[in-house]
């Protein structure tokens, strides 16, 4: 769901026995398939080698995905000389095709035209290492910008007419320049109902072009008038290139537009309501960005501490938010932090996760001394399932049900037990104190942080309703 190029390499029982219901058989490839984007059962050694060239290049190559290679016991126990294949030929699988310059150009003709256009930026902007072309593009061409949530960094959120997430939880800025933007410049998105809100409804006004390596994504949700299907790597800069010599003449004409959007941006910001009985997690999460190092890398579960962290944690650079979106999988938090921590030794790694998600995956807070690995962790403590609680409460008339974490255990003495230095504050002087444990050294360190029960994300859009259609506070 978003789009991570993963090989996985599974075992399973020896041949003779496939189909016997053997001891731990599963047929894990049949299992699989719908949520892979390739699998493999390999039965021969000697198919091995060109099935791991396969699957790392499925993986990585097109919109990419997992690949599971599911290995019975015997090809474990064999032996060959293996030899890597030096290149893969798919009957039926393209892989990444190349733009064509003819629809490139048809999108850049769409921007001389335009007054009010908006460019959205999605996870394939940051997948394609292609956020720093865009950026250059917005720059020159003085285009409001709005990102989706697997987006965020692709553009660094300081740009001036960066306006924001846009979507259920997005910013209003953001929501109402889409709205009412008359050219949008897709690049890299799914438009999936998070980021869109009723389909129906999305864009009214405007000419949309959409820039995507996989062209099924392409009018599979959203009629779009200009489709560019193929690689961001190759199509961005092209259209940056095509778009130049407009750049100029867009800022100007564009001008009122993008202080429109700014101004938005200034006078409704997103914001918590600072509800009685803990740390307002807007605040917590405002000085936590100030202390923290401006390259920390920011990883996220699933839930109300994810649209605050979006919201009030600023991202500067491609890679450095790091979360579960299209699926939302609570639980995920952890183990991507510890990922990304290997992955990045030299900095720090900051895992903001709520009290509900951290418990599906908590046992690996083992790992982390187990191997050396240092994350610093944010627990926003509510003793709820907040995000499911505050829909119950807005479109389910208060009929609150299995959302309360009834016993409301400790993370801070978990992660203790488990050899993580922890504390927990529940008062807003406590604050600084807490953060200065938090960032005081190198080594991994968990902050519990005890906000109000009732607390929402704001703004948010209900399912029925289009963007500009958002509740922005409890008087809503």
């Amino acid at each position: 769901m978003d789009s991570i190029p993963l090989v996985i390499i599974s075992g399973q029982v020896a041949t003779s026995l496939i189909g016997q219901d053997a001891f731990q058989e599963a047929d894990t490839a049949g299992i699989t398939t719908p949520i892979t984007k390739y699998n493999y059962l390999v039965r021969k050694v000697e198919n091995l080698p060109q099935v791991l060239k396969e699957a790392f290049y499925i993986a990585r190559t097109g919109r990419p995905g997992p690949v599971l290679i599911d290995i019975v016991t015997d090809v474990f126990d064999a032996r060959l000389d293996f030899h890597y294949p030096k290149e893969v030929h798919l009957l039926g699988y393209q892989g990444s095709q190349h733009p064509r310059r003819a629809d490139v150009q048809r999108a850049a003709e769409a921007l001389r035209r335009a007054r009010r256009p908006v460019i959205m930026a999605g996870g394939g902007v940051v997948l394609s290492d292609t956020g720093g072309e865009l950026t250059r593009l917005a720059e020159k061409t003085g285009i409001p910008v709005v990102t989706t949530l697997m987006g965020k960094g692709a553009v660094p959120d300081t740009l001036p007419q960066h306006l924001g997430m846009l979507g259920m939880h997005g910013s209003y800025a953001a929501n109402m320049a889409v709205s009412g933007c008359d050219l949008l410049l897709a690049f890299g998105v799914r438009f999936d109902e998070r980021s869109t809100a009723k389909a129906s409804l999305f864009a009214p006004a405007a000419r949309i072009v959409h820039f995507n390596v996989e062209p099924g994504e392409i009018n599979k949700i959203i009629p779009v008038q200009v489709a560019v299907p193929g690689d961001l790597r190759e199509s961005l800069p092209l259209f940056a290139q095509l778009a130049e010599p407009l750049a100029a003449a867009c800022k100007e004409q564009t001008a009122p537009w993008r202080e429109q959007g700014e101004a938005m941006k200034e006078e409704v910001p997103c914001t918590a309501h600072a509800c009685r009985g803990g740390i307002s997690p807007e605040t917590a999460l405002k000085k936590a960005a100030a202390r923290a190092p401006q390259d920390t890398i920011v990883v996220t579960d699933v839930g109300q501490h994810q649209m605050w962290a979006a919201q009030f944690f600023p991202t500067r650079e491609a890679r450095h938010f790091i979360t579960s979106g299209g699926l939302g999988t609570m639980g995920f938090g952890l183990p991507a932090a510890l990922g990304a921590k290997v992955g990045e030794p030299d900095k720090t790694v900051l895992l903001i996760t709520g009290d509900g998600s951290v418990l599906m995956n908590c046992q690996e807070f083992t790992t982390l001394p187990t191997y050396g690995i240092h994350v610093k962790t944010i627990v926003l403590k509510n003793g709820q399932l907040g995000l499911v609680r505050q829909l119950q409460g807005l479109f389910r008339g208060g009929r609150y049900s299995q959302t309360e974490l009834i016993r409301k255990p400790s993370m801070a003495k978990i992660a203790e037990a488990m050899g993580i230095p922890s504390r927990s504050i529940s008062r807003p002087e406590e604050l600084e104190a807490g953060l200065d444990f938090l960032f005081g050294g190198d080594d991994s360190a968990l902050l519990e942080i005890a906000i109000p029960e009732d607390e929402r994300v704001y703004p948010v859009v209900p399912g029925s309703k289009g963007l500009d259609q958002m509740i922005l506070g409890r008087e809503g």
